[in-house]
């Protein structure tokens, strides 16, 4: 088995001109032919071009790495949609919703949501690091990340294919241990090349092309950037270490 990434959103803190903000699309089919199709990250701008790749109110299952807006702000349209959008009516199963804690009643603070209905079409399944959950023929791991609010990293993994999403993060033992396990790593680069950047917030260009040199790992997918930076010097940083890195770009599909 493989599996499928299609990057929907890539902007780093907010949505931008050309892309949405943090959106991905992960699929694979299990044994019996069936198509599954998660979400990691539903940020900010996301669910309007996620409707181009799937139907959003039909997925198996979504990933948020934490509770800042352009990770999950859209949380509460994806909400919207299923409760009166086509499928309102036809009893389709809670979304299963896998996060850090606290992620609900950040959803419910976002939507401006005074009775919680927003999340009512999730099953909310609170992760901490070192867990392990199964959504059809992904098995998920999260790993503690390094950033002012509670967020996770997070290993996915079908049958050989081992991506690693990073999240927002700093780099850190517990990012760095679950990279080293990644056979593709989708990975933030937020910070820009400064003499200094404040410390427990993002990555840069060179700390994650050299957490990927040093797991091993060849495939990376650099992502996060803000749209009012050049992204090419920090990808010019990764490749330094990792020489086929590629940006991420909306409606790019990676198999794997």
């Amino acid at each position: 088995m493989s599996m499928r990434l299609t990057i929907v959103g890539c902007a780093g803190s907010t949505a931008g001109p050309e892309s949405p903000a943090s959106c991905y699309l992960l699929e694979a089919e299990d044994d019996e032919g069936r198509m599954w199709r998660v979400i990691m990250d539903l940020g900010s701008g996301a669910i309007g071009p996620l409707q181009r790749y799937c139907d959003p109110a039909r997925v198996d299952g979504v990933l948020v790495s934490h509770g800042h807006p352009d990770h999950c702000a859209d949380l509460g349209a994806l909400s919207v949609l299923r409760r009166y959008g086509p499928a309102r009516d036809e009893g389709l199963p809670l979304i299963p919703l896998l996060g850090p804690p606290g992620l609900d009643r950040r959803v419910e603070e976002v939507a401006g949501d005074p009775d919680g209905s927003d999340m009512d079409v999730y099953d909310y399944r609170p992760l901490a690091h070192g867990d392990e959950a199964r959504i059809g023929p992904f098995v998920i791991e999260a790993a503690r990340a390094r950033h002012p609010v509670p967020a996770l990293a997070y290993l996915v993994t079908v049958g050989d294919s081992r991506l690693m999403f990073t999240g927002d993060t700093d780099r850190c033992d517990e990012v760095d241990a679950l990279a080293a396990r990644a056979s593709i790593i989708l990975g933030e680069a937020g910070w820009a090349h400064r003499e200094v950047n404040p410390e427990g917030v993002h990555m840069n260009g060179d700390q994650l092309g050299r957490m990927a040199a040093e797991a091993g790992v060849e495939a990376l997918i650099v992502t996060h950037i803000a749209s009012w930076m050049d992204p090419h010097p920090t990808l010019a940083a990764v490749r330094r270490h990792v020489p086929l890195a590629c940006l991420a770009k909306p409606g790019h599909v990676h198999g794997f």
